[in-house]
Parts: structure tokens; sequence; C-alpha cells
């Protein structure tokens, strides 16, 4: 039996000049990205948007968003927009559901008084009026309240998304392997971190794995260490220790974060191999050689968020990590 092959995608930049959104869409694709990721971050643009305009304009490639806040959105139409993207374009799409980040929930009035329970009623919801279920909730249900709703049959997709769950906690982690088709990690994803989660998400069926790092790739490994750094200035933030709590160097990596003088000095005063362990950089062959460790500790597709002053010069450097297609 052949190995399975992890996938490797890449994640459309939530800043990207309105002219070259789709050229990167249609870049990825021609290079032979397996997947490409959009982000819903506050203030940027819409995760169904772009998602539906990068489906439209290639040709293979799966499009993943990730993620979409349940908070944001009445359930029943966020079935509806799901739907219709797995309708239009079959076999093509996942859609990863979370609790947002609290500090932007907060913003906009969404965030609940129980992340969890409405991220468990809002997943089965969706999967339910997806298949082509009519769904009433009544009123004793605490957040998701239907009454008889259900998707014109002609609006059913023959193949359904993946529903992923976009989590962190060990609560949350457990909660999405009982309700959901995956999980959605955010960077930095090593392998440690991922056998963490395999653990807590603890599924007992086929649960996809999808994680999210940084990466650059250079001839010159310390290039490509300078050029991922600065996207590793946030990760000493509380919301990540589940991320470095299981590395061996957790413990100097607070004392750094504790002690940087900013966020900047922080980035800058990371030793080598802890870049190196925070992210998908150095040369092609080290570069790949991380990515099977990633394989290894149980992830089924590594996304890269490409970093670098040019996206698209990022975007091809990356290209020399993906196997060979036949001519």
């Amino acid at each position: 039996m052949a190995e399975k092959r992890m996938s490797v995608g890449v994640m459309l930049p939530r800043d990207l000049a309105p002219s070259r959104v789709l050229e990167f869409a249609r870049s990825a694709d021609r290079l032979g990205f397996d997947e490409l990721w959009t982000v819903e971050d506050l203030g940027f643009r819409g995760g169904i948007a772009q998602t539906a305009a990068a489906l439209a304009v290639t040709e293979r490639i799966r499009v993943g968003v990730g993620l979409l806040p349940t908070g944001a959105r009445n359930a029943a139409y966020a079935a509806m927009e799901i739907a219709t993207l797995a309708e239009l374009f079959p076999g093509r799409v996942d859609i990863a559901l979370g609790h947002g980040m609290p500090g932007w929930m907060r913003q906009v009035g969404a965030w609940p008084a129980s992340p969890l329970t409405l991220f468990e009623e809002y997943t089965t919801t969706i999967r339910a009026l997806v298949a082509g279920e009519t769904v009433t909730r009544p009123a004793e249900k605490r957040y998701v309240h239907l009454d008889g709703v259900a998707l014109d049959p002609q609006v059913v997709p023959t193949v359904p998304p993946r529903l992923l769950g976009g989590m962190r906690g060990p609560k949350s982690l457990a909660l999405g392997g009982r309700v959901a088709d995956g999980t959605v990690l955010a960077e930095p994803t090593t392998p440690e971190y991922i056998r963490a989660a395999r653990q807590r998400i603890a599924a007992t069926g086929p649960h996809r794995l999808v994680g999210y790092n940084v990466a650059a790739v250079n001839d010159d490994e310390s290039v490509s260490f300078d050029a991922v750094r600065p996207a590793l200035e946030w990760i000493g933030d509380p919301e990540w220790a589940p991320h470095i709590d299981p590395l061996p160097f957790a413990a100097d990596f607070a004392d750094l974060r504790r002690t940087a003088s900013d966020r900047n000095a922080f980035a800058r005063d990371l030793p080598d191999e802890w870049v190196r362990q925070l992210s998908v950089a150095g040369t092609p062959d080290t570069a790949r050689a991380r990515l099977g460790e990633l394989a290894d500790a149980g992830l089924d597709c590594c996304v890269l968020i490409a970093a670098g002053p040019d996206p698209f010069d990022a975007l091809d450097s990356l290209a020399a990590l993906l196997p060979k297609r036949p001519e």
C-alpha cells in the first residue's frame, strides 16, 4: 500500500492588494499546491467571499476557510453560504468553524458566555442543514434556535464540505474531536504540539489535522530565518501557550518573552534553533525535512504562511518544497 502523502497548502495573505488576490490564488494553483486557505481576521476580507472568488478562478486546488467565528453569523444563513460553495465547487471546499479570537469577538459584541456550547450547537446544526435535514432547535437550546429550517433540495451539495474546528485549548480540542471532521491548528504547529493535540482530540474515527506554519526558503538559511522572525513576534502572548508548552525549551522561551523590551526585540533574540522549530524555514532540503517531521507527527496538511517582502517571490520559493509532478 502506498504511503499517504501529507498535503502542502499555502495561506492567502490577508493584506494583499485587491488587484493581486486572484493572481495569488491562480499562482498557488498553477505551482501545484494542494490547498489554499483564507483567513477572516477582523477588519480584513471576509472568508466566504475570498473563498468563492478563489474557487472561481482556479481549476483544481482545494480551498479552505480558516476560520469562521461561530458568534458572527446566524447558523442557518452560514449553512446556506457553505452549502452554496460546496454545491458550486464539489470536492474542493473545507470550512473551519471556531469561537474566534476573544478580543475581536468582544469588539463586535459576539463573544458568548459559553464558547464551547455555541460551537457544539452551531457545528451540529450546520452539518445537519448541509446534509439536507430539517432542523428544529427548541428555545431551551442556549444559542441556536431554529424552527423547521431546511435547505432547498437543489442547494444541498452532493459532495458535503469538510467541517473542521479551529481550536486551541484542551476542552476545545476534545469537543472538536467529537463533532468535527478535523481540526485546524494555528501557527506555530510543531511535532510536539501535533502529538499533544492528537491526544486531546481523541477522535474515534478519521479526523483531519491541518496546521499553519510561517515559512521561508532560501539557499542561505539565515536569510530564511530573518524572513520569518517578524511573524513570530506574537507567539509569546498567552493565547499561544498550548503551542509552546509541549516544547523542550518552553521555560526558556517564556523567560525571553517576559524579559524582552518589546515584540521586535523578542523576535530578534530568538535563537536560530528555536526559529527552526517554530517555522518551516531554511534551505529547501532542511525545510523539506521539517515537513517530513510534521507528517510523521500526524499532520495531514501543512499550510505555509509565506514570509518575506514580496508574497509572490515567497510563494515561488516555497513551491520548491512540493513533490515534482509528472510531466
